[in-house]
């Protein structure tokens, strides 16, 4: 089957999961049947999805004309046989117990046409045990998602051992389709990625706890206050529950050996079916007062341990191909909001340093869970990094916060943290000065695109929970603000034509950000404003200073000032946009102007960019070096280049010279 041809998607089950997913899948446009097995269960996940479409349609995220459109497409179904008979896609999302999931494929197996792909929602049993019940091994895979699917981007696409590639790649286009970034999986391993990270990083918060090395409130201060996770461990697992957790535990306990036993803490917890929000009681008492984190109750030991385990999971899974570091970096980041990934947290935390820890904690304790896996040893003791051991080469454009690519001279920028709205950190402020900087000095490039990854934000501002600790020093606030103002500034400064292409929010430093390009083009759902003094700031990135001379001094005003938001075609009228497009028109429209402005005479734009710099300043010495420059021009080969294919009427084609 072509992914062209995919018409209708059939989910099985319509509890939390089952529900959302139709949801999803409903909004982009399929038509999908929803399934349990009696009307009761049937109708109250086709009335959760009427309420949540509702809730969109009252947030302006979508109209209600397209809320009634998408429910339309839903046809809530009990019998089995009708629900798959005509199914192109069946994504089941029944109770997580292998039992339950064989006996559904064995049924559909009988009534799904041969065409049919089929997709589990498990979070982690094993996809190849599940495909083989079926006669379609190789249409079989793991497509996961995450609760709740309507607001949380990630899918593992997930591979079993006979799942075809082609399978695969459609998966991974109909996730896409839905509005979720898709991450391979590329072998069957309990727990994928996602929970093959937190699962035993909740374990061994659990373990320091049971063993007397500390208490629930500084394992989860130092998870949440100095990690910077955005739960503590402990709160993380009430939220999801303690059993959802254990239960996944005892499943990789069995799959994958000793150094997955679950902790007795958690098996109590369970026994004693406290197990978390949802029952009123876990490791914090929901009834009562609920998560009391205190915020300077944590400790280096208590890091170093949880970030040796973590490092140790996550080069379990590099060294089997399960996965590699930027996709696990990836998955962590949008499936459990990691402001980092796992990786990327080791990395920087130095390998060397948690082999050390891990090899003192297994010496301690001798237990499995310390015992280093040979790719951790291989780059700890060779001062390697799990980034590196992905490279294919020394890319000089090679970066964490960005992807820089190419489309024939036209340099594309892309800030890479979808998962944070695209907000700009300290790391991602080196890297956007290193990058143009590289790219201002490249000969190849002709024009530079910048836009955000992921539909949602160009970017939302800047990322105050990174910055916050700085911040409240007046002297680093000092220094953070001319970091931004000179990083940005080499943007404004570049001799290459610079074009913003802006896809929904553009706030605060993104703003900024964009004041420095030479063009702006922006998606008719795209959102401007400077938001800083509800904050009690001001902006702080050259805001104050570059868009009075973009839109005048009133209009700026009125934007810093009030503080309000701005749709797409008011910044049109006020001067900010140069073009407003559609929504899904806004990549082809962007790289066509880019790529008009890199067939522009290099050495006449490079002054031209200068002299109207200058010339902000003191329009004398604009002047001097606008007449410098034309005399400059008037003996370049492009002149001769731009009047001979004037004459014949053709289009020039300039080459810096």
């Amino acid at each position: 089957m072509e992914f062209e041809d995919i018409n209708t998607i059939t989910v099985l089950g319509a509890g939390n999961m089952g529900h959302g997913i139709a949801e999803v899948a409903a909004l982009a446009g399929y038509d999908v049947v929803l399934r349990d097995i009696n009307d009761e269960f049937v109708q109250n996940g086709y009335d959760d999805i009427e309420w949540s479409l509702g809730k969109l349609a009252e947030k302006d995220q979508i109209t209600e004309a397209e809320a009634e459109a998408t429910l339309d497409r839903i046809t809530p179904v009990v019998p089995l046989e009708e629900a798959v008979a005509d199914a192109d896609v069946v994504i089941e999302a029944v109770p997580e117990v292998m039992d339950i999931k064989k006996e559904v494929y064995d049924e559909v197996e009988a009534h799904a046409p041969d065409r049919t792909i089929f997709a589990t929602n498990t979070s982690s049993l094993s996809i190849t045990e599940l495909s083989e019940v079926t006669d379609r091994p190789e249409q079989f895979c793991g497509m996961h998602f995450f609760n709740p699917p309507i607001r949380m981007p990630l899918v593992e696409v997930i591979s079993g051992a006979h799942t075809a590639e082609e399978t695969l790649d459609l998966i991974e286009s109909l996730a896409e389709e839905m509005d979720k970034t898709p991450v391979r999986v590329h072998k069957d391993s309990p727990g994928f990625i996602v929970n093959r990270i937190l699962v035993p990083l909740m374990n061994e918060a659990a373990w320091i706890v049971e063993e007397g090395d500390a208490t629930v409130a500084e394992v989860d201060s130092t998870t949440k206050f100095d990690m910077g996770l955005p739960m503590g461990s402990f709160e993380l697992a009430d939220q999801v529950g303690i059993d959802v957790g254990y239960h996944v535990l005892e499943y990789m306990h069995e799959t994958l050996g000793e150094a997955y036993r679950p902790c007795p803490l958690l098996e109590a917890k369970v026994d004693e079916e406290n197990l978390g929000k949802k029952t009123g009681s876990g490791f914090y008492d929901y009834e009562n007062g609920g998560v009391e984190i205190p915020s300077d109750a944590g400790s280096d030991a208590i890091e170093h341990r949880l970030l040796a385990v973590m490092a140790n999971e996550v080069a379990g899974l590099i060294e089997a191909d399960v996965a590699d570091a930027k996709s696990i970096d990836t998955a962590v980041m949008l499936g459990a909001g990691f402001p980092d990934g796992p990786a990327k947290l080791a990395d920087a935390a130095g390998l060397d340093v948690l082999l050390d820890t891990l090899d003192e904690l297994h010496e301690d304790s001798g237990s499995a869970r310390h015992e280093a896996t040979s790719l951790l040893r291989e780059l700890g003791e060779d001062g390697g990094t799990f980034h590196e051991s992905d490279d294919e080469g020394g890319d000089e454009y090679d970066y964490e916060t960005l992807r820089i690519g190419f489309d024939d001279s036209v340099a594309r920028v892309v800030i890479d943290r979808p998962h944070r709205m695209n907000t700009i950190s300290n790391e991602l402020l080196d890297e956007f000065a290193e990058a143009i900087d590289a790219l201002d000095s490249d000969e190849e490039v002709r024009a530079i695109l910048i836009t955000g990854e992921g539909g949602k934000a160009f970017s939302a501002g800047a990322d105050v929970m990174s910055m916050a600790g700085g911040g409240a020093d007046p002297l680093t606030a000092v220094e953070l603000s001319r970091t931004g103002q000179q990083t940005f500034g080499k943007l404004e400064s570049a001799d290459t034509p610079v074009v913003a292409g802006i896809d929904g929010y553009c706030l605060g430093g993104g703003m900024e950000l964009a004041m420095c390009a030479d063009m702006r083009i922006a998606s008719e759902r795209s959102e401007f404003g400077q938001p800083e003094h509800n904050l009690g700031l001001l902006p702080g990135w050259g805001g104050t200073q570059r868009l009075p001379h973009i839109v005048g001094e009133g209009r700026a005003k009125e934007i810093i000032l009030t503080a309000d938001r701005y749709d797409a075609e008011t910044m049109a009228q006020y001067g900010f946009v140069n073009e407003v497009v559609g929504n899904d028109e806004l990549e082809e429209k962007a790289m066509e102007l880019a790529k008009k402005l890199a067939s522009g005479p290099p050495i006449a734009q490079r002054y031209t960019k200068r002299a109207m710099l200058a010339g902000r300043d003191s329009t004398t010495a604009g002047l001097e070096l606008e007449s410098q420059a034309f005399g400059h021009l008037m003996n370049t080969e492009d002149l001769m280049e731009g009047i001979t294919a004037f004459m014949g009427d053709d289009d020039p084609e300039f080459e810096g010279k």
